[in-house]
């Protein structure tokens, strides 16, 4: 079991493993599981990776991020010319449904609106634009809306769930339309956000409530 600053210690090590964030000043702060991340850096990949990083270790069950992202003034872009660079990472990504999809830039901040027929084209829409210089952050509104109206069958997740790495054991599945919701408890993070991100390939799905709680005891 860890202690809060056993867990400190380990999130701050993790962040100065990854080489994308070794020069980043971020603060970590730990109680009882819960970690808070603050500080600043210079672009949107690292406010991402500094979370993702967190996320993965072992004891990390809440996680509040407050990292700002700050240009550089010599990198600093107008949205014009971030919106036109949006546009050519588009066209670059044939998986991208440029049709039904559009972006707005306001002070660097991205509005991603639209509908697509599965989740994975969501994130690799939000994904062709995370690492564009100038970007200050994403809100990924695109709208899930399944062209196969397959009903959404309970028993195939859990099976999906089976064959997958993650113990499922405390895991609940409960369907609603084309609504699934999980509840109950995993061991990581990691299995957390495995668990939605299989369940997302369900056919038919619309939306997945992920409320999976991380259990991990504490030497306070």
């Amino acid at each position: 079991m860890k202690t809060n600053e056993e867990l400190q210690k380990d999130v701050q090590d993790a962040i100065q493993w990854e080489p994308l964030l070794q020069s980043a000043e971020i603060g970590v702060i730990v109680k009882d599981g819960i970690v808070s991340l603050t500080g600043t850096v210079d672009n949107y990949a690292k406010k991402i990776q500094a979370e993702h990083t967190a996320k993965n270790v072992l004891g990390v069950r809440v996680l509040i991020e407050n990292i700002e992202v700050k240009l550089p003034d010599p990198r600093v872009k107008t949205d014009l010319e971030i919106g036109k660079e949006i546009i050519a990472a588009f066209k670059s990504n044939s998986f991208i449904p440029e049709e039904k999809v559009t972006a707005k830039v306001e002070r660097g901040w991205v509005d991603l609106d639209g509908e697509v027929a599965w989740n994975y084209l969501s994130e690799i829409t939000e994904n062709a634009v995370r690492y564009l210089p100038g970007v200050k952050g994403i809100y990924n509104n695109i709208i899930i809306n399944p062209e196969i109206q397959n009903t959404v069958e309970k028993s195939d997740i859990k099976k999906a769930l089976k064959r997958s790495a993650i113990d499922d054991s405390d895991i609940n599945v409960s369907v609603s339309g084309t609504t699934v919701t999980l509840t109950g408890t995993v061991h990581t993070w990691q299995q957390r956000e495995e668990a939605e991100r299989i369940v997302w390939k369900t056919p038919g799905i619309q939306r997945v409530k992920n409320e999976l709680k991380v259990d991990y005891e504490y030497n306070l």
